[in-house]
């Protein structure tokens, strides 16, 4: 069994990279980054978790003006192709798939993976907690929005979190560097995929 680090890959997913209906610039290349590094490194975590934005009727999260900071363009929506995980994501965890699916956002915004829940209805506190998992690498898109949300929030959990910064992209370079100082100012460490320790 690897030891007590998982990763946790963020709403890697058509609707946010080009093309989609909420693309970030970058989005395909993270993708394919992500992939590679699951086909090198994957035996070496316990857990390999993926989260996806799946809204049905998020409520005021969407709107046909949105402003870009609390509201949206529709993204995301439950059941679509773009919702789904990219598929360079899906073929690099075949054949198994992810070890856990976090969906979030049915019916809120929900930026954060630990705000959804795994098919079974376990937060991913709990899934981390049953696994004895103490250590996540973080990454996916965007990392000024979902991924910083969701290492903030596994740093609230009392995880030792690394955000994997060459395997996430922000909507813009100046909300990144705020995410990546945000982050850090946590307790967060900064770190590049290829730079393993422990």
């Amino acid at each position: 069994m690897p030891g007590t680090r998982a990763l946790l890959i963020v709403d890697v997913q058509p609707t946010f990279c080009e093309g989609g209906e909420l693309a970030v610039a970058g989005g395909n290349q993270v993708a394919d980054r992500i992939a590679e590094h699951l086909k090198a490194h994957r035996a070496e975590y316990r857990l390999t978790i993926t989260s996806q934005d799946w809204h049905l009727d998020p409520g005021a999260h969407f709107s046909e003006q949105p402003d870009f900071v609390d509201t949206w363009p529709p993204h995301g929506l439950a059941g679509t192709a773009n919702a789904e995980l990219h598929p360079v994501v899906t073929a690099a965890l075949a054949p198994s798939g992810a070890d856990v699916t976090i969906k979030k956002g049915l019916h809120e915004a929900a930026y954060s993976a630990f705000d959804g829940t795994s098919p079974d209805g376990r937060t991913l506190v709990e899934v981390l907690s049953e696994a004895g998992v103490s250590e996540l690498d973080v990454c996916g898109i965007a990392e000024s929005h979902c991924v910083r949300a969701s290492a903030l929030d596994a740093l609230q959990a009392g995880l030792a979190v690394r955000l994997l910064t060459d395997l996430t992209v922000p909507v813009t370079e100046e909300s990144g560097a705020a995410a990546r100082a945000e982050v850090s100012s946590a307790g967060g460490v900064l770190a590049r995929s290829g730079a393993r320790s422990g």
